[in-house]
């Protein structure tokens, strides 16, 4: 009998089948929610907590920040609400992607269920492929350090600096506060899954709370209601002036649409605890479709806001935060240190968020043992949740926050979150149509498997033929989203407009390069388990 994972004990064991012998097993069930509860993980996340898991993912800094990015390099009004509205027809195209794997493997670990559907042979070289960015990146690490920036900040606008307590010490407040964010993330999560969802279910409220103060600042400019001095900015005076100044260079228009992408990232955020989700496939459509419709009216409430209150000029040099322009033409400038606050909830909202989905993600790989250690990383001690899946991730985040000092090696480790991610949202997307093709061709006939090749959850034979067959939208959902990312993964080859350069002294291209060598150290780590496997 095969040796499994026993979601009871905390260990593997002979008599609970792996995902994989589930797969082979006679006696396995063809429906996706009969699948999920193979995977013998406790039902704890409703509607409200995925949309709040996807959301919070979503909406971190980006669009308190990107904005002026977008509209200083398109030139014009019209450019930058129009690459806005691109990258969330991208978004709604990958929630589709995302629904349709979701719902054919409801599983924990996202991605690295898809990648093991397309491609089981060689033998767990894509689950390996998939664990080398997942385990060795610092996912929080970024947003931690962004939440203890602005909360230091919101707290004394005007700190004292020292050699001790300035950024560059490795015991800075801000690495220490970081640090304690993270921390509390760990144990919260890791002790009890019910308050872990209900704090972040809270920080995504208090998030929305937030975005409607500023969608509201902006509707107050729009009636004039600016502070005393404060000339209006009449950036939607006419159909000329909304696209006046428009950059029509392509490297430039590809930039604008590169930084929107990103600004949606995290739809997918939902797809890593589907093991854990009441009525998965109904949840994940209803909460990702949500999350990301409310993000997107968010996203164009809050650029117009901004353009309400402010010249384009003001914009495009308000350094690193547009939104401090809007609270300041609006409140004034002590209003800006509310501002801090809002900016480091909205973060720590992502940073719970990110950890939560992680968490999973190593101990699903701990459960494969593709990982080291990997009883230990794929324990539920002691309480069910995955402390010690939440504790890796934690580590690696500790790693680059307190051992690589400031500069561009900081800079590129956290760079790295973004570019694989890419590359692996393509390789599931053209795999999806090659799928979507096959079950058109056999939609007359009685089987739609992709043959032996493809043993992961073969029973089901895609969960069974009672699934419809993927319509032609989901066909062009997945065509978008696919060569979206595409676009993703080769723009970081193309030398960025002046003043957008990644790092000081690195070369532009050191991110996409750092991408394709995380799945060399994965690469590597397969060859050299096999060959001591074969030992």
């Amino acid at each position: 009998m095969a040796l499994g994972w026993d979601a009871s004990s905390g260990k593997y064991s002979a008599e609970q089948a792996s995902i994989s012998t589930i797969a082979n097993s006679s006696e396995a069930l063809a429906t996706s929610e009969s699948l999920s509860q193979k995977t013998g993980m406790k039902k704890q996340i409703s509607t409200v907590s995925a949309l709040f898991i996807i959301f919070n993912r979503m909406v971190g800094t980006g669009i308190f920040a990107t904005p002026s990015v977008i509209l200083h390099l398109g030139g014009s009004v019209g450019i930058s609400l129009l690459m806005w509205i691109l990258g969330a027809i991208v978004a709604t195209a990958g929630l589709n992607v995302y629904i349709v794997w979701g719902s054919w493997l409801p599983l924990n670990g996202g991605e690295k269920n898809y990648l093991e559907y397309l491609f089981p042979k060689p033998t767990r070289l894509a689950t390996t492929l998939f664990a080398s960015q997942a385990v060795l990146i610092a996912w929080g690490a970024g947003n931690s350090l962004v939440f203890a920036e602005y909360a230091l900040a919101a707290w004394n606008p005007h700190p004292s600096v020292n050699p001790v307590t300035s950024p560059s010490s490795p015991l800075s407040p801000v690495r220490l506060v970081a640090f304690a964010c993270l921390t509390s993330t760990l144990f919260l999560h890791g002790v009890s899954v019910r308050a872990g969802l209900r704090v972040q279910n809270i920080l995504g409220f208090t998030k929305i709370g937030i975005l409607i103060v500023l969608v509201t600042l902006g509707i107050l400019a729009l009636k004039g209601q600016l502070r005393e001095g404060v000339e209006k900015p009449r950036n939607f005076e006419s159909w000329n002036k909304i696209w006046e100044g428009t950059n029509t260079s392509g490297t430039v228009l590809c930039s604008c649409l590169y930084q929107a992408l990103y600004g949606y990232v995290g739809f997918s955020n939902a797809n890593y605890s589907l093991g854990e989700m009441r009525n998965p496939t109904r949840t994940l459509r209803v909460a990702g479709t949500l999350a990301v419709l409310t993000v997107t009216v968010f996203y164009l409430f809050c650029n117009v806001a901004y353009l309400a209150a402010a010249s384009k000029e003001e914009i495009t040099s308000s350094g690193r935060l547009v939104a401090a322009v809007l609270f300041r033409n609006v409140w004034g400038p002590k209003a800006e240190r509310v501002l801090n606050a809002f900016v480091a909830l909205s973060t720590l909202g992502n940073v719970y968020s990110v950890s939560f989905s992680y968490g999973r993600v190593n101990q699903e790989l701990g459960k494969d043992g593709i990982i080291p250690f990997g009883n230990f990383w794929a324990s539920s001690w002691p309480t069910g949740a995955p402390l010690a899946g939440l504790g890796l991730h934690w580590l690696v985040c500790m790693i680059v926050i307190f051992g690589i000092p400031e500069g561009d090696a900081f800079n590129f480790m956290i760079s790295l979150t973004s570019y694989p991610m890419a590359v692996i949202n393509g390789v599931i997307s053209f795999g999806l149509l090659y799928i979507v093709v096959r079950r058109w061709s056999n939609s007359g006939a009685n089987s739609t498997s992709l043959g032996e090749e493809t043993p992961l959850l073969s029973q089901a034979r895609l969960l069974s033929n009672d699934l419809p067959i993927p319509t032609s939208s989901v066909f062009l959902a997945t065509l978008v989203f696919g060569f979206a990312n595409v676009f993703l993964v080769v723009v970081p080859f193309l030398r960025p407009p002046k003043g957008l350069e990644p790092f000081r002294d690195l070369p532009y291209w050191a991110q996409a390069v750092g991408g394709w060598g995380m799945f060399v150290i994965g690469y590597l780590w397969w060859v050299y388990s096999n060959t001591r496997t074969r030992l």
